[in-house]
């Protein structure tokens, strides 16, 4: 070879070196700009957009994709692209097994030329139709595989070369983690987003929960007519007022008032006029008291006063001023008229230490006032004639007990999803030889006062037990109900009792229920508390009976271990005509259900009333059109007789009885 060859040669190995150095110098470069880039904190599309622009340069393609896989794995979408036809392929979605895409991320290896000469024949003639000008490698994070940079067609070249695979590695190695991130940040600006919108949505239902909490308290604590207090309210402030005075020992007054001769306004003037004339009744009297007292209507005519810190002398003193304030004539819309009234005394504890007691002295010196005319009385125990009465009440109990006189009725409990009969109730009976059919709420408080309280629910109990083994044994899967007065509540031998017939009879979860009343409860929240759950650790559930929304029980309904609500029933009998008593229900349903509690609905006593409960969410109900209280004997026969399918021990899992969980419970 001559020189000048030489010389040639050489002058064209330089050129060569020299461009091969500035490539390398640009791809450092361009890998560098592309490092600083995305470390610049880019929105996940720019991110995407900036690292198909820098592969394209760094590996001279016509087009370049960026295909992302879809978190479930099921797809990849191209989400981004540049150069040729790039804008009619971002934003289509593929299957994960269609594709170059499916194969990198099957294999978990780059796709180029190279590949095709290891596979089959068969194999190599496909992909070599399909994938001959395309170069693929994965993106990987650090949790899953997120998807690949792809180049298609090298500019100016047939194929791509092993060197365009090493820099697009790298380069995938480099934009990765960066992709991860964004894309992680991304997602959780999403769930940031979506957890402020269901927050703006808690707190919209939390405002509306608190508006219809308040419209039930309303409703549920003070009468709709005159705004007083109702019968609910005042005996719950009267059961307060007990327990301050036990505790500071000091007396307070109760005074019942009914207006004379109102049936005649009433008749002669109309309804609208006697109404008109309660609520100037009920403001006139409110006016007159202490801030400290408490007035309410216990309906018709009928008002209550709770006097804190007032013994006998100072209660004749609030009567007298009460009676004055009707002196004036009241102006109504079509008349003026006046009004008298008559009203009973009853003072803590002379005339009573507990709520009945004291209603029951207050009522009876009313009827003295009323029957002598003399605006207000004192209770007098040598003038109340049911004294006598209620003594030979205690002692034909105690005879009742011994010869075993009482007996237990069941009423059953309807689940209204399944429509069976999934609990009983376990009701008193006591048929005297000669007075015959006794209520329970007129011999239930001599119980309690006379002390045989404890002796009848231990009985009770006993009972109880014994016949749901005996229904279980029978194949009848029912949870029973039992109720508890506050004297058994503060009664340790009683509750050691219950503890003993659990461990004795070991009954299944749900399979008793231990009824107590709101105000029990409300009493004294803080011991009460400690005594269900004590009871409750042991499988016994707990369920708030007469349920009328005390002034204090939703607010501390959370705390406490109970399983389930019962809606009083002078709520649920009038329902179907009585808008009031309606949303009552309802709203009652609806805190009881977002407490986690069950709802039992007593007083049933039509089929319009139990469509309603159910279409209300309602869990159970109880009442004269399902069944009244049968004895043991006769409820199974009666039940089945007509129609009423039972919970059956086949049904029975790890709870008794068919009835549905309420929600988040």
């Amino acid at each position: 070879m001559s020189s000048g060859a030489n010389q040639q040669n050489r002058q064209r190995t330089f050129h060569e070196l020299e461009h091969e150095l500035y490539l390398r110098e640009f791809e450092i470069q361009l890998l560098k700009e592309t490092s600083e880039a995305v470390s610049s904190h880019l929105h996940l599309d720019q991110l995407f957009q900036l690292v198909v622009e820098r592969a394209r340069d760094l590996i001279q393609a016509e087009t370049v994709l960026l295909p992302v896989i879809d978190r479930d794995c099921k797809q990849y979408t191209y989400a981004a692209g540049c150069g040729k036809n790039a804008d009619e392929i971002v934003g289509e979605s593929l299957p994960l097994e269609y594709g170059i895409c499916g194969w990198v991320w099957r294999h978990n290896r780059p796709w180029w030329t190279g590949i095709l000469d290891e596979l089959e024949p068969e194999e190599r003639n496909r992909w070599e139709q399909e994938a001959g000008t395309v170069i693929m490698v994965p993106l990987g994070g650090k949790k899953h595989f997120m998807g690949g940079i792809s180049g298609i067609n090298k500019i100016g070249a047939d194929n791509f070369s092993k060197r365009d695979l090493d820099l697009l590695t790298l380069f995938a190695s480099q934009v990765s983690i960066a992709l991860e991130v964004a894309m992680n940040i991304e997602e959780l600006e999403a769930a940031q987003k979506e957890a402020e919108k269901y927050q703006q949505e808690l707190q919209i239902l939390n405002k509306e929960l608190q508006i219809t909490n308040k419209e039930l308290e309303n409703l549920a604590l003070y009468d709709h007519l005159t705004r007083l207090p109702n019968r609910k309210l005042v005996q719950d402030r009267l059961l307060q007022q007990v327990h301050t005075a036990r505790r500071e020992k000091l007396p307070f007054s109760v005074i019942m008032v009914d207006l004379d001769r109102f049936k005649e306004v009433n008749d002669t003037l109309g309804h609208h006029v006697g109404d008109e004339l309660l609520k100037k009744v009920g403001m006139r009297f409110k006016h007159a008291l202490r801030h400290m007292d408490t007035i309410g209507r216990l309906g018709g005519d009928e008002f209550a006063l709770v006097l804190p810190n007032t013994n006998a002398e100072m209660a004749c003193l609030v009567a007298d001023k009460l009676l004055k304030t009707l002196d004036i004539p009241f102006d109504l819309e079509s008349a003026t008229c006046s009004v008298d009234a008559s009203m009973g005394i009853a003072v803590f504890p002379y005339h009573g230490d507990d709520v009945p007691s004291l209603l029951r002295s207050a009522d009876v010196a009313m009827y003295i006032a009323k029957r002598n005319q003399d605006g207000y009385f004192v209770y007098d125990t040598k003038k109340d004639k049911h004294t006598v009465h209620r003594l030979n009440l205690a002692a034909d109990l105690h005879q009742a007990l011994d010869k075993g006189e009482l007996q237990l009725y069941y009423q059953p409990k309807l689940d209204l999803d399944s429509k069976m009969i999934s609990g009983v109730e376990a009701l008193m009976r006591w048929n005297h030889t000669e007075r015959g059919f006794i209520p329970p709420d007129v011999f239930i408080p001599t119980m309690e006062q006379s002390g045989m309280i404890r002796r009848y629910t231990i009985w009770a109990l006993d009972e109880a037990y014994r016949q749901r083994m005996e229904w279980q044994k029978a194949g009848y899967a029912l949870s029973m109900s039992v109720n508890l007065s506050v004297y058994s509540l503060r009664d340790r031998q009683v509750l050691e009792y219950i503890q003993s017939l659990q461990e004795q009879w070991r009954p299944p979860p749900g399979a008793l229920v231990m009824e107590v009343t709101e105000s029990a409860v409300m009493g004294d929240l803080g011991y009460v508390s400690g005594i269900l759950s004590e009871l409750s650790s042991q499988g016994v559930q707990f369920s708030i009976d007469d349920f009328g929304t005390g002034y204090s029980s939703l607010s501390h309904l959370k705390r406490l271990p109970v399983n389930e609500l019962k809606i009083d029933r002078s709520f649920v009998m009038e329902m179907d005509s009585d808008a009031d008593d309606a949303t009552i229900v309802r709203s009652t349903v609806d805190l009881a259900h977002n407490l986690g509690l069950r709802v039992v609905a007593e007083g049933v006593e039509t089929a319009e009333t139990l469509d309603a409960l159910k279409d209300l969410g309602c869990n159970q109900a109880q009442g004269y059109f399902i069944a009244r209280p049968s004895p043991p004997d006769e409820l199974i026969t009666s039940l089945e007789s007509n129609g009423w399918t039972l919970c059956r021990t086949d049904d029975e899992a790890e709870t008794v009885g068919c009835t549905r969980a309420a929600p988040g419970h």
